[in-house]
């Protein structure tokens, strides 16, 4: 079979409606699986071996650190990292805008209105236009927060407490919807509860503090210092960095600015519109934390599944790309899930498994391989049941 054949069926994938049948499926095992009640939303980025944008192949801000041509990949899992819905958006798109047309996609296609979910996803989707969205549909959300947000949010903590935080510390407080509004009263000392009825220029936030966090963050602040040291002394070269002031040529350090940092090192925080009485501190911080599956799921649709580079260029073309994607994630998932092991694992363990046919004076034989005990296992767990 040519090429051409190939790419010719291959193209008519996406407007033959395959990705709605595969997201039926995929629906329907996660509802199976009961992991509905938390969703995931991350994005990634796939560059193409071309020269030139169009319309869709755009250079835009790369995970990668590359300049090619390239798409923004948006992808909705379950709590488990199991693949519900994946969008294609132009290279240049900012990913903020991504999350709400994904949303509403996957609960339009399943008739999900009004259905109790908690949607997380990390601090790049943080906007007032996607939280007002995700709330106007009657959605829970739990999202990053900024660190340069602390100093508001926690505004009575330092007013009464100083920069001092203990290891696991934990403050339950609330966020403005709107940079402009003040919600936090330094009068009072104890951190305001946040109340949905009546808190409604704001949202509840979150900050823990992790003394490994801060040692982490410390080495970083301390790598970004000394640049900004060595570009003001002239022992670099003159590039964009942290903590530098240029006035016409005169550079000098940032000292408001470092000082502002170091002040929060160690702080994470989070943003939700879930009361305390439903979702205590801890919970919805783990919840934030199962972010890592999106994260696991893109880097194998990277590696194992060979997703990027990309070489098509129709807009037909890539949209069929994904949605394979698409699939070959969500049957990786669920062999990873069955039998306890990777998909790389299961691809090189089963890789050397090969039947034989002999043709001798006219006869055909066709002897199937000898099995060993891992494999048998493998395949025995997939639902497979070799009889050799």
């Amino acid at each position: 079979m040519s090429y051409k054949t190939i790419d010719r069926h291959a193209r008519k994938i996406h407007s033959s409606g395959h990705r709605d049948t595969i997201a039926e499926k995929c629906f329907a095992y996660a509802s199976d699986c009961g992991g509905l009640s938390l969703i995931l939303y991350d994005v990634t980025t796939l560059y193409f071996e071309a020269e030139s944008e169009d319309s869709l192949r755009k250079v835009g801000y790369s995970k990668e650190r590359r300049v090619d041509p390239q798409i923004v990949v948006g992808l909705l899992v379950d709590r488990t990292g199991f693949p519900l819905e994946i969008g294609c958006f132009e290279g240049n798109t900012a990913e903020t805008t991504t999350i709400v047309p994904i949303i509403t996609s996957f609960l339009a296609r399943h008739h999900l209105q009004g259905t109790p979910m908690v949607v997380a996803a990390d601090a790049g989707m943080l906007s007032q236009t996607n939280l007002a969205a995700l709330d106007e549909v009657n959605l829970s959300f739990i999202v990053g927060s900024r660190v340069t947000k602390a100093p508001g949010d926690l505004e009575s903590h330092f007013h009464w407490n100083g920069d001092l935080f203990t290891d696991g510390q934990v403050i339950d407080t609330v966020t403005p919807r709107h940079g402009n509004t003040r919600v936090n009263d330094t009068k009072l000392r104890t951190e305001p509860v946040w109340n949905p009825d009546r808190d409604t220029g704001a949202w509840r936030a979150i900050w823990a503090y992790s003394a490994k966090r801060a040692r982490r963050d410390q080495k970083t602040l301390a790598a970004q210092e000394a640049r900004a040291r060595a570009i003001i002394s002239g022992e670099k070269k003159v590039k964009t960095a942290r903590f530098v002031t240029t006035r016409g040529d005169e550079r000098t350090l940032d000292e408001a600015s470092l000082a502002r940092a170091q002040s929060l090192v160690g702080l994470k925080g989070y943003v939700t519109n879930v009361p305390a009485s439903v979702m205590p501190a801890g919970e919805v911080i783990a919840k934030y934390h199962d972010l890592w599956h999106v994260e696991k799921s893109f880097r194998m649709s990277k590696t194992d599944l060979d997703a990027r580079p990309m070489f098509n260029r129709m807009r037909d073309a890539i949209e069929a790309h994904l949605t394979i994607v698409f699939a070959a994630l969500a049957v990786s998932h669920a062999i990873q899930s069955r039998t306890g092991l990777s998909i790389a694992k299961v691809v090189k363990t089963l890789r050397p498994l090969r039947s034989a046919t002999i043709n001798i004076n006219g006869a055909t034989q066709t002897f199937p391989p000898e099995i060993p005990d891992t494999e048998r296992k493998i395949l025995t767990d997939l639902g497979f049941k070799p009889g050799y």
